[in-house]
């Protein structure tokens, strides 16, 4: 009776370690599948893609988990939701980090796990080229959603002249004051959340080290920085051709100190807040605006700079041509004639118009 009893146990220890052994062996088995990079998925074109994610802050584990699957990125949510539990216990004081992060379909599911647990974001670019006003970067940033343009601007009008004592004194106390001093350039960024006060900080102290010298190592000029900074502005807006710079700075030069206002056209759309095109130069109206900016009716620099110089633009104006022209007319082709009088300058305008008449005419 005993040896019988013995063996019955025996048998239904033995059976229930089998069924352990089986469940623990679907289990692995499971876990080794739902971990592994996803590449077995997906289609063979797409394994070597990387996939930016970006994860808002306050964002749970699940809802990472979700979004993980959803692209493909992990096999199983359920599985992400274990070894999310699993990091927790081990380390309570830690957690998933808001950010961008740059993932790939070969990474194991403890791998991408690692990488946000551990906050190793992509580092995101911007560039803002040369001659964009603050109004475009406003609106290119609202489009990248960064921040809106309302935030952008306030923030320009919070910027402390003690942070920045490089900055004139002499110009509007409001957001425009920072017109041409936030260098164009390509900078880089974390996430999130990106704040308009960090970007306007590496703007302002990109021109600090790379413009700021030029200045302050400037042979013989009589303009003071705002001055200097405005008419870099002006070449930039005017000049197509590289080459054309230093002369274009030249004429403007001559004409400041003939006190024979501007007529920059760039000054007016500034004003006006257009762009024109061949199609729809400026007219009549428009260059009567009443405005301080608008160079045809005021002498001398507009107010502020009208948008971002670059660094050529404004070695240009550091060394202009040294020329007796006064006056300048574009091209179609983005280059200009150049003229000492206005008899000579009122021919260019006029040949010019009817070079494009009898294009447009050929063109029917």
């Amino acid at each position: 009776m005993a040896k019988g009893f013995f063996s019955k146990r025996s048998i239904g220890l033995a059976l229930v370690l089998a069924v352990l052994g089986f469940f623990s062996w679907r289990g692995w088995n499971w876990w080794a599948w739902a971990t592994a990079p996803s590449t077995l998925s997906i289609t063979a074109s797409t394994t070597q893609q990387l996939v930016n994610l970006r994860i808002p802050p306050g964002t749970s584990a699940q809802e990472i988990g979700q979004e993980l699957e959803m692209m493909g990125l992990i096999r199983s949510a359920n599985a992400w939701s274990l070894w999310a539990r699993w990091l927790m216990l081990n380390d309570p004081n830690g957690g998933f980090r808001a950010g961008t992060y740059q993932l790939s379909r070969r990474q194991s599911l403890q791998d991408i796990a690692a990488k946000i647990w551990t906050g190793d974001t992509v580092q995101l670019s911007f560039t803002i080229p040369e001659g964009w006003s603050m109004r475009q970067m406003a609106r290119y940033f609202e489009q990248q959603q960064f921040f809106s343009a309302q935030e952008f601007f306030a923030a320009a009008d919070r910027v402390s002249l003690a942070e920045y004592p490089w900055l004139p004194t002499n110009l509007p106390a409001d957001s425009s004051r920072l017109e041409g001093f936030l260098y164009p350039d390509t900078y880089q960024i974390s996430e999130p959340p990106i704040q308009p006060e960090a970007i306007l900080k590496q703007m302002l102290n990109r021109f600090e080290q790379v413009a700021l010298p030029l200045y302050q190592q400037r042979g013989r000029t009589t303009l003071n920085l705002a001055e200097w900074v405005t008419l870099a502005s002006i070449v930039e807006k005017e000049a197509v051709v590289p080459q054309e710079r230093s002369r274009i700075a030249g004429v403007f030069l001559n004409r400041l100190i003939k006190n024979i206002p501007l007529g920059a056209d760039p000054t007016v759309e500034y004003a006006l807040g257009i762009q024109q095109t061949p199609d729809r130069p400026l007219t009549l109206k428009d260059v009567q605006t009443d405005s301080p900016y608008n160079t045809y009716l005021h002498p001398g620099l507009p107010p502020t700079a009208i948008a971002s110089p670059g660094k050529a633009s404004l070695e240009a104006v550091l060394s202009p041509e040294n020329t007796d022209y006064l006056y300048f007319v574009a091209r179609y082709d983005g280059t200009h004639v150049f003229s000492r009088t206005l008899v000579e300058h009122q021919a260019a305008q006029s040949a010019i118009r009817d070079q494009r008449d009898a294009s447009k005419s050929l063109d029917k």
